[in-house]
């Protein structure tokens, strides 16, 4: 018997400029002129981009962006209006939301579901956490809240092991990252849709809410996320898909920064010397995106948004 075709969701987090400055541990604060690229500048490339492939995707925001930057507001709520899911990111991008208060841990939903809802339309009914940390207290504030699905999950091996390496690097030159390294629990987490256990995140469960794993390959955990696919060699490239595609479900996560223009768009040299996609011209790294996608189409992928996955995998 054929298998049945893939369900692709494409996502992107759109995480500013700023978020990246304190990844990076740059110091004082990004130019005010490049503040907003994200919004500004290469979100208009993500809405065309997904136009010519016919595409449905799902935009994950951080709510505080849409209250200090009305010019990216009023693109994210056009593109609400075609169809597309603006879900949610929390306000105001916190890396370390999984060790704050359950007080603030609350604060930095409500307040990005609010201000989502009101630029959307519709209230959000996905989320996905800051740098991928999810505890159990952040699971129960989006069940009680009726959220659909989470989508933070990303049991990638090699990522792991390089974010760990990377922090440490930066802590033996002084330097502190404003990510956090969260619970190694997350590499024994299950790769396909899953309801989580409320009283443990990373396993099956009853939950009402739906767990959307970040895709990654079998056995080896290799990630399939935006920033492989700009960076790597085509013939890589085009095996880390079609391995995606040999799963049920591919959840194909993106970064805003992933159609970033360094020159065009400004980017200082600091930025650019620590985000080396960065270094990679944007039409190769959108030429990157178009072949995935067209190869997705080629192995017929039903393309959907992740709050319609949710539905699907709910459901069976």
């Amino acid at each position: 018997m054929t298998p049945p075709a893939p369900i692709v969701s494409v996502s992107v987090d759109l995480d500013s400029i700023a978020c990246y400055w304190r990844i990076h541990a740059l110091s004082d604060t990004p130019p005010e002129d490049i503040r907003h690229s994200v919004l500004r500048k290469c979100l208009p490339r993500f809405g065309e981009l997904f136009a010519r492939q016919g595409i449905r995707a799902t935009f994950f925001v951080v709510g505080e962006d849409l209250v200090v930057d009305a010019e990216g507001r009023a693109l994210l709520a056009q593109l609400a209006r075609d169809g597309h899911e603006l879900a949610s990111h929390t306000f105001s991008h916190p890396y370390d939301l999984v060790r704050l208060s359950a007080q603030r841990i609350v604060e930095e939903i409500d307040r990005a579901h609010a201000v989502i809802a009101e630029t959307a339309g519709a209230a959000p009914v996905g989320f996905r956490a800051p740098g991928y940390e999810i505890t159990e207290t952040v699971l129960q504030t989006l069940v009680d809240r009726g959220y659909a699905y989470d989508s933070s999950v990303f049991p990638a091996v090699p990522y792991y092991l390089a974010k760990a390496a990377i922090m440490a690097g930066m802590r033996l030159f002084g330097r502190k990252s404003g990510s956090i390294l969260g619970s190694p629990r997350v590499l024994r987490a299950p790769t396909a849709p899953y309801r989580p256990d409320l009283t443990s995140v990373y396993q099956p469960g009853a939950s009402p809410i739906v767990e959307l794993p970040i895709t990654v390959l079998p056995w080896t955990r290799l990630p399939v996320i935006g920033t492989a696919i700009v960076m790597a060699p085509e013939m890589l490239r085009r095996r880390l898909v079609q391995g995606a595609l040999g799963l049920p479900f591919f959840n194909f996560e993106l970064h805003g920064i992933d159609l970033a223009d360094a020159a065009g768009d400004g980017l200082p040299a600091p930025l650019i010397a620590k985000q080396p996609d960065l270094g990679r011209p944007m039409f190769k790294k959108l030429a990157a995106l178009e072949a995935t996608l067209f190869q997705a189409r080629n192995a017929g992928a039903r393309f959907m948004p992740l709050r319609d996955a949710a539905q699907h995998f709910g459901n069976r």
